[in-house]
């Protein structure tokens, strides 16, 4: 772009003078000149070509001088680089110029040489300013744009260049996040409510997957789903999935005991995890942001979801999370034909430390080994268990299933 330079001087045979002297660079498109009579003209012309990269102004003019337009130039957001030209060169102003801003300061008569070289160097520091400011925000932009999917340290390491976000096939781990009922919260709530209910609980949940540095793929209405492993590498990525998986668990639950206090009957949030590749990457192209995920692990995890519906449970894992899992602690869910697929997927129920522990675990056990033999001892064993436990869904889903003819641990799930 060519630099603009706006001259500020009362003296008549000035413009022409500049205009002269400056003919070359003028025609051959290297600078461009604007010139005013005063700093109040000098302001309106600013005000109608913002884009001025320099000021070039005497000191002594009438309505407003150059020391009080300076003073005026640094007022604005982009301050302008000003050189003071002035026949008063003693010291008191030179202080004054250089105190208000002045980047630089030259006396009359005017030394053309030493005016072009000048303004040659502080046209260099104008458009290094303008490209650092230009990074700036650019960098601010993307930092927005990458917040809403990562943690902001994460953010941070993006934007400096430190990690990718192309498109390409990664082993994720994946968790889809959504609540019961929420049609029927949507249609009887206020808008105002709504809005405060669902900004709380989306923002909690997503402080919860920056605590453990996974991705915010997407965020539809009530619906989360998160990613482990991209964009950066994170070798124990399923052991994050399930530790995040718990705390959303803990957080949603407490979430819905608040609201139930104040009268909002607010659904149980349900979450489905599976691992796999997916195609991961900046979908959105040049112009908008969307980095997400795609592929069968993606699908898988959405499907595990709807399958707590039907398992009573609130939590349900592959076996591909399990078996990659650290010190995984959990429960066999079954073998579980999804909708719309034919080959069963083992699943599981992760359990917190002090469940896992717990006599009645043990049990599920060892009625579910029944279950999976075929042992018809298998019924009375999740009687006896469901009877003693009456608030275990899962052990509940699997007594009735074997009232009504059911055997074994497959399952076809609508």
């Amino acid at each position: 772009m060519i630099p603009t330079i706006l001259f500020v001087d009362d003296e008549p045979d000035l413009e022409a003078l500049i205009l002269q002297k400056f003919r070359r660079q003028i025609r051959d498109g290297l600078v461009n000149f604007i010139f005013a009579r005063d700093g109040i003209e000098a302001l309106e012309s600013i005000e109608q070509n913002p884009l001025v990269d320099l000021v070039v102004s005497d000191i002594n003019m009438p309505r407003m001088d150059g020391l009080s337009l300076l003073a005026k130039l640094q007022e604005f957001e982009d301050k302008k680089s000003t050189i003071i030209v002035s026949a008063y060169g003693d010291m008191s102003n030179i202080r004054t110029a250089m105190n208000r801003g002045a980047f630089d300061f030259l006396t009359k008569p005017i030394d053309f040489i030493d005016l072009e070289t000048t303004i040659q160097k502080t046209v260099r520091h104008v458009q290094m300013l303008r490209e650092v400011r230009r990074r700036q925000m650019e960098a601010e932009r993307a930092h927005a744009a990458l917040s809403r999917h990562f943690s902001p340290e994460l953010a941070r390491r993006l934007v400096a260049g430190g990690e990718g976000i192309a498109v390409q096939w990664r082993d994720v781990a994946t968790i889809f996040t959504d609540i019961t009922g929420f049609t029927s919260l949507v249609e009887s709530a206020a808008p105002e409510t709504l809005g405060e209910l669902l900004n709380e609980y989306v923002g909690g949940m997503t402080e919860v997957v920056f605590a453990h540095e996974g991705t915010v793929a997407k965020i539809i209405g009530d619906a989360i789903q998160v990613l482990f492993n991209a964009p950066g590498d994170q070798p124990d990525y399923a052991t994050r999935a399930v530790a995040c998986a718990h705390e959303l668990d803990r957080w949603a639950q407490d979430f819905c005991v608040r609201q139930k206090a104040k009268g909002v009957n607010f659904g149980t949030t349900r979450i489905g995890i599976h691992a796999g590749p997916a195609l991961v990457g900046n979908f959105g192209g040049n112009r908008f942001f969307d980095y997400t995920a795609y592929g069968d692990t993606i699908n898988t995890a959405a499907r595990l979801e709807a399958a707590n519906k039907h398992l009573g449970t609130r939590i349900c894992l592959s076996a591909a999370v399990a078996e990659r899992a650290e010190n995984f602690q959990g429960r066999p869910v079954g073998e579980l034909v999804l909708r719309g697929r034919s080959e069963p997927l083992r699943a599981f129920e992760p359990l917190a430390q002090d469940r896992f522990d717990a006599t009645a675990t043990a049990q599920y056990s060892e009625a579910f080994a029944k279950m999976a033999s075929g042992d018809a001892a298998a019924m009375p064993a999740f009687a006896a268990l469901v009877g003693m436990h009456a608030d275990d869904p899962l052990a509940g889903f699997h007594l009735k299933r074997l009232l009504n003819g059911g055997k074994g641990i497959r399952m076809q799930l609508e």
